[in-house]
């Protein structure tokens, strides 16, 4: 996609219907600005106006950087600062004035202004035409899909209101409106191209990527695993034996990649990187990992770290584990090179270092990480960025293809067939990373594999805004959401020293081992969960706007 092409048309298919105001309706077009009667004659209007749905089609508010927010809402990840409210939902507080910024309808509104005026162009190519209309309506039914998913039923608008009285829609139900997201995707796949025109632009694996999605997390698993053959059989994506290289900028074109949102400095930048440094970096720690994650990674052996015989060391909880959680998690002992290009070994839990101040520590400011950690991916080298790491060409990923494995062997584990096929493809994640293939023997039963499968999948997607979802669609044995289970209570830190002399970066930290006299010094905060909770508050601005509009049940 040509970023420096979604700028103007503002009016047209902006802010004309956002419906931030009522005063918007009323406003006249000034003389020299586009207008429906003016602008719909070319094929280049309508590509133009494709070009505007594009702009930060992914989520209105957050844009790109979704995929790094969303985790913090979950066990594996943390924000100190409450940027942009997902610390509530952690904490089991959300409130409608303290609200995740996810009830948007830009996007939509401009993809129905769109679809209603695509007909009045003439096009010479009448499969073209289908295929600009076909990627209008997956971004309209994946801007429906994240509103359902969040708020359960919501408005269902599919052309553009005229005032603000028509804009004040009541709840559509959420069967109706899941049925609307899978019908348009559904409709839409078959008439696009099986390969992008351009970077950015969706063709049938993106589409296909949304469909499989939205069916696995409504639980439709026959349909969402055949989506995901369906991305196989395209036979263009395949495993990146360079992990944290397709998550750097220099890996952009990885064959794993189905979707990564583009971004180019100076013109339409990537603004956030600044989020995934620590203080001594210059970044804001707005995202970082925990502890529970760390505590799901298997020891290199295979056995997790509680199971006898697997030779965990609480000492040292970063020695001999899965190879994985190095690519996942940058940990205290470990070597980095910091913006300064200068080697140092990370050091978050020392006060001091050598008598100086440790800029690294974590309660050294609020923009130090508070579990003495940072996610990998996206990480290194820091070199890679801009110097205020705020105007980046850093493309953010949506869609890649060990999601698809992992849907495909979710799927198998809950219809409980071809288990042998799910085992096979958490073993090709695994052995890329370094990691044993699964024991057969010890996996051998549908509850155990799901177990496995779970896991498997938190840890491959971690800190891509995957595990809220997850919990909260995920039940437990009791059929109870997992959220219960792993929501409620306290969020510890790993406590301890780092020892310089240790030549091996996994065993430099020596962890204070956990007990109720260092509590204090290891908790971070309490956290909450109850089952109203599975969906957000609808924003208190937006239902002042909306007479007609309920507020999500629990919430209100």
């Amino acid at each position: 996609m040509k970023i420096n092409k979604i700028i103007g048309l503002t009016l047209l298919l902006g802010s004309g219907l956002s419906m931030t105001s009522c005063g918007d309706f009323f406003d006249q077009y000034p003389k020299d600005a586009l207008t429906p009667a003016t602008y719909w004659k070319t094929e280049k209007d309508a590509e133009s106006a494709v070009t505007a749905c594009y702009n930060q089609w992914v989520d209105y508010s957050q844009g790109s950087s979704i995929v790094f927010f969303e985790d913090i809402m979950s066990d594996i990840a943390y924000n100190y600062t409450r940027t942009k409210s997902y610390a509530y939902v952690a904490t089991g507080t959300p409130t409608a004035a303290h609200a995740v910024q996810y009830y948007k309808y830009v996007t939509i509104q401009r993809c129905n202004l769109f679809l209603q005026n695509i007909n009045k162009v003439s096009f010479s190519n009448e499969s073209y035409k289908n295929d600009l209309i076909s990627q209008v309506r997956t971004i309209r039914a994946w801007n429906y899909f994240r509103l359902c998913w969040w708020y359960g039923g919501v408005p269902l608008m599919t052309t553009t209101p005229n005032t603000s009285e028509e804009a004040q829609l009541p709840r559509n139900s959420e069967s109706e409106v899941k049925k609307f997201v899978l019908d348009e995707l559904n409709a839409a796949i078959p008439n696009l191209s099986d390969k992008p025109s351009q970077k950015g632009r969706i063709a049938k694996g993106t589409a296909l990527a949304i469909l499989m999605r939205a069916n696995l997390y409504w639980g439709n698993y026959t349909d969402a695993r055949e989506a995901a053959r369906k991305i196989v059989n395209l036979n263009q994506y395949e495993l990146d034996p360079d992990f944290l290289g397709m998550f750097n900028i220099a890996g952009q074109n990885s064959k794993e990649i189905i979707y990564a949102y583009q971004h180019t400095a100076n013109t339409f930048a990537f603004t956030d990187a600044i989020r995934i440094f620590n203080n001594q970096d210059g970044g804001w720690a707005s995202w970082v990992p925990t502890a529970n994650l760390v505590d799901m990674f298997e020891m290199k052996n295979g056995l997790m770290p509680g199971e006898a015989g697997s030779g965990y060391d609480a000492a040292h909880p970063y020695a001999n584990r899965d190879p994985r959680l190095k690519n996942t998690v940058v940990y205290p002992g470990e070597d980095w090179i910091g913006y300064d290009g200068k080697k140092r070994v990370i050091n978050t839990v020392d006060k001091t270092i050598n008598g100086a101040k440790n800029y690294d520590y974590y309660m050294v400011a609020d923009n130090a990480s508070k579990t003495g950690l940072i996610f990998a991916k996206y990480a290194a080298p820091i070199s890679q960025y801009s110097a205020a790491l705020n105007n980046d060409n850093l493309c953010p990923i949506f869609f890649r293809y060990a999601e698809v494995l992992l849907t495909i062997a979710e799927c198998d584990v809950e219809l409980n067939d071809n288990l042998a096929e799910a085992l096979n493809l958490v073993d090709q994640l695994r052995t890329r990373g370094g990691m044993t293939p699964v024991d057969r023997n010890k996996y051998n039963t549908q509850s155990k594999i799901r177990t496995l499968v779970r896991r498997e999948r938190t840890l491959e997607l971690a800190g891509e805004g995957f595990r809220r979802q997850d919990i909260i669609r995920w039940k437990d044995d009791s059929g109870k959401l997992v959220a219960n289970s792993v929501m409620n209570g306290p969020l510890y830190r790993m406590i301890g020293t780092i020892d310089y002399n240790q030549t091996d970066p996994d065993k430099r930290f020596v962890q204070t081992l956990p007990t109720a006299a260092n509590a204090a010094d290891r908790l971070i905060e309490n956290r909450a969960f109850q089952d109203y909770q599975r969906y957000l508050p609808i924003p208190q601005a937006d239902m002042d706007k909306n007479p007609k509009l309920t507020q999500t049940p629990g919430y209100e």
